[in-house]
């Protein structure tokens, strides 16, 4: 049998873990509820049962296990940050799961795990050799970003490598739960977007029936204007991250990556906000789906 690899997908509802080969073949996946409310040595021991289903329906034993998680590790000190399952912040969770498990854990941020799925197995296999840098984007509730350098994962000196949507884009998204003003995420996320719909006119309204009405040609200058804004500001953000990495290729990801109009309306923006003569960069639908964070868990380990 081919080395097989274990990889857990840890969310903010689920865990999901997963047995494959190192050419993406799956021999086994199982889900779990995360139950983040039970604290944190619950997590842990949830982490342990779905891996031990796992590993149990391939007939063997883990000797090192790939995580991908919402936050990151802080190098100096080596305790999670960032995360939006607050219980896991300032505990040094990869030791603590390490001791549990009683054997090597390799842990990563959730969306450099999309790009080195992604990039290894997916859209950007083309680029996984020397020379190339793909840049993943997670665009959904949130906004995140990874880095893959010929085809390994840059996490970077603070562990926050990719973490554009953090970076200022404008003003205009008003202030961000990370204590900033501005930011990414606030501007181009589902969530930010009907936001900025609900202020301009106090009703609540789907950003999908948003793009489904815009493209049916709608006379709601509110829809239009928010519409009309996720495109400008993807552009804006894209071309930041292209003029400052020039990364061989983009990769989009998360519930937005659906939108048609992002490779269309938005990919033209970015080339008119580039600082550069046309745009070079392919930016590409994910092919992996759901799959791509518990397949980039694997990959840690390979």
């Amino acid at each position: 049998m081919a080395k097989v690899l274990y990889g857990i997908d840890l969310g903010g509802t689920k865990i999901e873990a997963a047995a494959l080969h190192q050419d993406g073949t799956v021999l086994s996946r199982r889900r779990l509820p995360t139950e983040r409310e039970k604290g944190y040595e619950h997590i842990i021991a949830q982490v342990k049962r779905v891996l031990a289903q796992v590993s149990e329906e391939v007939g063997e034993t883990p000797t090192k296990l790939g995580i991908g998680t919402p936050g990151a590790i802080d190098p100096p000190t080596g305790l999670m940050k960032n995360s939006n399952t607050t219980v896991l912040n300032g505990k040094p969770f990869a030791k603590d799961l390490e001791k549990a498990l009683g054997f090597p854990v390799r842990m990563a941020n959730d969306a450099n795990c999309f790009a080195i799925a992604e990039t290894l197995l997916g859209a950007g296999k083309k680029y996984a050799a020397e020379d190339h840098l793909i840049f993943g984007v997670i665009m959904g509730t949130g906004v995140g970003g990874g880095i893959v350098i010929n085809g390994k994962i840059w996490n970077g000196a603070q562990g926050i490598g990719g973490e554009w949507g953090h970076s200022f884009l404008d003003h205009s998204g008003g202030k961000c739960y990370c204590g900033q003003v501005g930011c990414v995420e606030m501007l181009i996320s589902g969530t930010g977007l009907e936001r900025y719909y609900k202020q301009t006119t106090g009703q609540e309204r789907k950003l999908s029936t948003m793009i489904s009405e815009f493209k049916a040609g709608t006379e709601d200058v509110h829809v239009n204007a928010t519409v009309n804004r996720m495109i400008h500001f993807f552009g804006r953000g894209l071309a930041n991250v292209i003029d400052i990495l020039d990364p061989t290729a983009i990769i989009l990801g998360g519930g937005l990556s659906n939108i048609d109009l992002l490779y269309e309306e938005g990919v033209e923006s970015v080339r008119k906000q580039v600082f550069n003569p046309r745009l070079d960069t392919p930016i590409l639908r994910p092919t992996l789906g759901d799959s791509a964070g518990v397949f980039g868990a694997a990959m840690l380990v390979r």
